[in-house]
């Protein structure tokens, strides 16, 4: 099971590799969302998304061995890229399964880190299935994307990171709003906090209709989606929560928020036009969250992580002309 002591070796493994990225701001912001909005901006890490942290743990703690024969993983983009990348800088070989409707900058982006790209339906067809078949033709060591204790190591790195900055901010209690598909980011951030900043709660956020979390959380138990596609959301669109990072998350996260995909961009035009920066229709869900829906937030400051920036250039320009 993921734990503290995994964050902290992994961020060892980490240092040198990944980026620190900012927490932004914006008094533009702040007063359109009547309260303090800090933006952790993890569109700003290596591949455009915080998935590479998680990539670079799991392929750094494999044994040199088993990591020499390659890795196999499954992501609609933005994992795709994180283990695409750390396998390519470990100097072995990568086979990521990407869903074919998946935005074709993450596609091409993912060849161009040099991994073999398997494209599968992800209305007909089982992702997990052809990743196991592939993986025992092959000899590959499976990357899941988020039910995988070395992958959410490496994402709770950004919650280290978060109680670092929030200490440099003066920043002593806060929500942390947190883009949510199967949970690796969110339940590695909430075992970071608990641990360093423990005043700290966090909240999954989630498209409208696609809220498998919130609806689990609100049960104390895994709900699974209807149906998995209809959003733009589409980095984080997963069947159901993890195994392992539901009960993380069942024990230290809030309650979930959803959010419409128009919210999604109205947010993303905002992140552009007030803090500089570009971010995807997923990643933009917990800012969304933060500026829209302040009735379901209890805190004065809250700190929502834009988790990945790899936008397509025709949706991106939607958000601009709609919001911008």
């Amino acid at each position: 099971m993921a734990s503290i002591e995994m964050i902290v070796a992994a961020r060892a493994r980490l240092r040198g590799h990944a980026r620190r990225t900012p927490l932004l701001s914006s008094p533009f912001l702040d007063e359109m969302a009547g309260r303090r909005v800090f933006v952790k901006a993890e569109c700003l890490q290596h591949t455009g998304s915080f998935k590479f942290r998680g990539g670079w743990s799991a392929v750094s703690g494999l044994e040199p061995d088993v990591r020499k024969r390659g890795v196999i993983a499954f992501s609609s983009g933005n994992h795709a890229q994180g283990v695409a990348l750390a396998a390519k800088l470990h100097g072995v070989p990568s086979v990521i399964i990407m869903p074919s409707d998946a935005p074709k900058l993450k596609i091409d982006n993912t060849r161009a880190f040099g991994a073999e790209v398997v494209l599968y339906d992800r209305a007909k067809e089982d992702r997990d299935a052809i990743g196991d078949r592939l993986s025992a033709e092959r000899g590959l060591t499976l990357v899941k994307p988020f039910d995988e204790p070395l992958v959410i190591a490496g994402q709770g790195t950004t919650g280290l990171e978060i109680a670092e900055q929030a200490e440099e901010e003066g920043i002593k209690a806060a929500e942390v709003l947190i883009p949510c598909g199967g949970g690796g980011l969110s339940s590695g951030v909430a075992l970071a906090l608990e641990a360093s900043a423990p005043s700290f709660t966090v909240r999954t956020c989630e498209p409208e209709n696609f809220d498998d979390y919130a609806r689990s959380l609100a049960s104390g138990e895994i709900k699974r989606n209807a149906a998995m596609t209809g959003s733009i959301c589409d980095a984080i669109i997963t069947p159901e929560p993890g195994k392992i990072t539901f009960p993380i998350l069942k024990r230290l996260a809030g309650a979930g928020i959803v959010v419409t995909d128009e919210e999604a961009l109205r947010a993303m035009a905002l992140a552009f036009k007030r803090l500089k920066i570009i971010v995807e229709p997923g990643g933009a869900v917990a800012l969304a969250a933060a500026l829209f829906h302040g009735k379901a937030l209890e805190s004065d400051t809250v700190i929502a992580i834009t988790s990945g920036g790899n936008v397509d250039t025709d949706v991106f320009a939607t958000a601009l002309e709609r919001f911008g």
